[in-house]
């Protein structure tokens, strides 16, 4: 909620516009255009004051956007793992965590990762098995993360880890604020079917986590994950475009270009991954598959499916402006969604390009983009929490059933696994 409900939009739109006049310079470079953007508490609106924030509403940070939208001003950073680390320290974390961490995240000098998934317990992530050892005033972590984008580049990392292992095991887990340049990790990348290699896998042997850099109290890192993955799993489908100031000419707007071109490299087969829906109805008319009444049956349960999904997640964006926090199974029904819209839009293009949907290269359809789509689409299932674990929450949470029989309770360490040295 705003902390300044009656500002209106134009009275903050006309703040914004003022200080832009006052302060933009797009021959500044970027490093110190972003400290000037941070010290005036408009890089992150909707945060705290004391936190280079305004305390602003979503509706009012709109109106903030859109004047840095008509001066062609460049934003904060564009986070990837980043969004979510502050999202998460956000809530949880100490004043002294704040200052330390969110600072360097909208400046774009520190960049994130995330270590939650391991080999051994893929979407069951309260089964995981990584280690953090207390010794003194450092705690030392053992163990291997996958699947963790940007890692490969990344100063710091969200990870959570086993503390205990006598308790059950949703207990048993701590998050920490890890450093990822030190020499006890080692990062190393996955090549994808889709050729890409957007993804890593992180090993850490004795690697340390300071005392003061444990997130929240120990033991509390599962409800703390619950808060990160609710802010992954909302952000499927969104914008990583970087906005209009990618095209602009001027010294700071080539800076920004090559900063999102790091940024956003492990991104660049997402739309793949979603379906491109957008694609199917113009490929459609292009081939002529239009006249086909199965293309066409096939297209209209895409479209009205994509159109269901759009209005739940404006739902889910109308509940977090009116303050609840908790809007998990929303999130869970918006991934589930993707998922199936992009086996759907995968369909839609197989039948519309038909064989040729599997070839590459030049002669291939759009240069090979929807070949990239049915390879890429898979992922989608599995990423951030597969489909059958959204279905699970949206069965317990949404609709109230049962909870399905468990076989893992009592102490972690007693749980049958197919890890056997803990």
């Amino acid at each position: 909620m705003s902390d300044h409900p009656n500002l209106s939009y134009d009275e903050i739109y006309r703040d914004a516009d003022a200080w832009l006049r006052e302060n933009w310079d797009p021959e500044r470079g970027l490093a110190a255009w972003r400290e000037i953007l941070v010290e005036g508490g408009w890089a992150a609106p909707t945060w705290p004051e004391e936190y280079y924030g305004r305390n602003f509403s979503i509706e009012q940070a709109g109106a903030v956007n859109q004047a840095f939208d008509d001066h062609g001003a460049v934003g904060v950073a564009q986070g990837g793992p980043g969004r979510l680390a502050s999202h998460t320290i956000l809530v949880h974390g100490t004043d002294a965590q704040k200052k330390k961490y969110l600072r360097p995240i909208l400046t774009g000098q520190a960049s994130w990762c995330q270590l939650f998934s391991e080999p051994g317990s893929g979407s069951d992530l309260a089964g995981l098995t990584t280690k953090a050892e207390k010794d003194g005033h450092r705690w030392v972590v053992n163990g291997q993360k996958v699947w963790n984008t940007s890692a490969h580049h990344a100063d710091f990392g969200i990870l959570v880890a086993r503390t205990d292992w006598d308790v059950p095991k949703h207990q048993g887990i701590s998050y920490f604020l890890i450093n990822m340049r030190q020499p006890e990790v080692e990062v190393r990348p996955l090549r994808q079917m889709n050729g890409h290699a957007s993804f890593n896998e992180v090993f850490m042997a004795d690697a340390e986590v300071l005392a003061e850099d444990l997130l929240g109290a120990e033991g509390e890192g599962w409800k703390i994950a619950a808060t990160t993955l609710s802010a992954e799993r909302q952000g499927f489908g969104g914008d990583r475009s970087g906005g209009k100031v990618k095209d602009l000419q001027g010294p700071i707007y080539q800076q920004y270009r090559d900063e999102l071109a790091i940024a956003l490299e492990p991104y660049t087969w997402y739309p793949q991954r979603a379906g491109r829906v957008d694609l199917a109805m113009p490929r459609a008319i292009e081939t002529g598959a239009i006249s086909d009444p199965q293309v066409r049956q096939e297209l209209a349960k895409l479209i009205a499916m994509k159109k269901a999904s759009d209005l739940t997640a404006a739902s889910a964006a109308q509940k977090r402006r009116a303050g609840n926090s908790n809007v998990i199974p929303e999130g869970s029904i918006g991934k589930l969604a993707a998922s199936v819209i992009a086996r759907q839009a995968s369909h839609v293009h197989t039948l519309v390009s038909g064989i040729d949907s599997m070839l590459k290269g030049t002669d291939s359809p759009m240069d090979g983009v929807i070949a990239e789509i049915l390879v890429s689409v898979p992922a989608i299932s599995i990423a951030g929490g597969t489909d059958e674990i959204q279905k699970n929450i949206i069965s317990e949470r949404v609709l109230e059933l049962p909870k399905e029989p468990r076989f893992d309770t009592g102490p972690f360490r007693d749980v049958p696994r197919n890890l056997s040295d803990i």
